[in-house]
């Protein structure tokens, strides 16, 4: 009986993935570097670009936020509450269709919580009685005129695919590189719920990054091929976390995804807290990131949480 025990110790030690869901690599979009992506970047974008609140919560600023970063210090920043928004943005290419940036919240949380992925242990322990809930992915695509062609994510956190379930079965997934694989103590509790989140979709294609030794990111993928939606590879706060550079029609918008959760962390300098696997990664992509908005002062920047 010692060796069965040993492997269970073994496996509580090292933990599991987020999922057990499978993987591919992605067949979509063509590796560039990032020089390709500055010299389109001034030209105006084919893209409609619409971020929706999908609902209201609050969780803990500690996680969000370095507080032991000195600005935090200085300005006084304690742990407690921080209000945050969980989003969902829809890309509407002119004539590759509509897909959708992270998946806000499904409807049965708000219909039937006991029904959705994000139940029991899981939604005690993510306090989602703190939720009000807005505008469920699942009822906002009932209303759009063509169905969704696809989903990106920028990480596979569960509160950003907790729509997920909303999605059309059938529907490609893609994810960054390592990004389901990655293993975790926590991913022990968290693993049924993204598993059911993904029930019925297609193995998670993984953007295909090459190295861009002089490259503003650890890569970057032209989705369409046409310059118009960019992946961004910004690892930290996951291992395959991954920034958007939408062209929209009004211009162009950065989704930083969580290597930014709130807009006093990106305003002040101070990069996420102890939400993020890879704190020194974390910080490198973070002034990645930074560095590409202050150069480029035309780019508006969208947070992981908050407006």
């Amino acid at each position: 009986m010692k060796f069965p025990l040993l492997t269970l110790s073994l496996a509580v030690l090292s933990g599991c993935a987020v999922t057990s869901h499978d993987v591919q690599r992605s067949s979509l979009g063509v590796s560039r570097p990032t020089s390709e992506l500055l010299a389109v970047l001034d030209q105006a974008g084919p893209v409609e670009l619409e971020s929706v609140a999908s609902c209201d919560w609050a969780v803990e600023r500690s996680g969000l936020i370095n507080l032991e970063h000195p600005t935090a210090k200085q300005a006084g920043l304690t742990d407690g509450d921080e209000p945050i928004q969980v989003f969902f943005h829809a890309i509407r290419h002119p004539t590759r269709g509509l897909f959708i940036v992270d998946t806000g919240v499904e409807t049965a949380l708000r219909d039937a919580p006991e029904k959705s992925a994000m139940s029991g242990l899981v939604a005690s322990a993510m306090h989602l009685e703190k939720m009000k809930v807005h505008q469920p992915l699942g009822e906002w695509l009932a209303k759009q005129p063509q169905p969704v062609a696809g989903v990106f994510l920028t990480h596979l956190h569960l509160d950003h695919i907790t729509g997920m379930a909303d999605v059309p079965k059938g529907t490609p997934v893609f994810t960054g590189p390592g990004e389901a694989a990655a293993r975790a103590f926590l991913h022990l509790f968290v693993q049924g719920s993204s598993d059911r989140a993904l029930e019925g979709k297609p193995a998670l294609s993984e953007w295909t990054f090459s190295g861009d030794t002089h490259g503003l990111f650890d890569g970057a993928v032209d989705i369409f091929g046409d310059g118009s939606v960019w992946a961004l590879w910004v690892p930290g706060h996951t291992p395959g976390s991954t920034a958007y550079l939408v062209r929209s029609t009004k211009g162009p918008v950065l989704l930083v995804g969580d290597a930014s959760h709130t807009r006093w962390g990106w305003e002040q300098g101070v990069e996420p807290g102890t939400f993020t696997a890879d704190g020194p990664r974390g910080v490198e992509s973070f002034k990645k990131l930074k560095a590409f908005a202050a150069a480029h002062p035309n780019v508006e920047v969208r947070f992981g949480h908050q407006r």
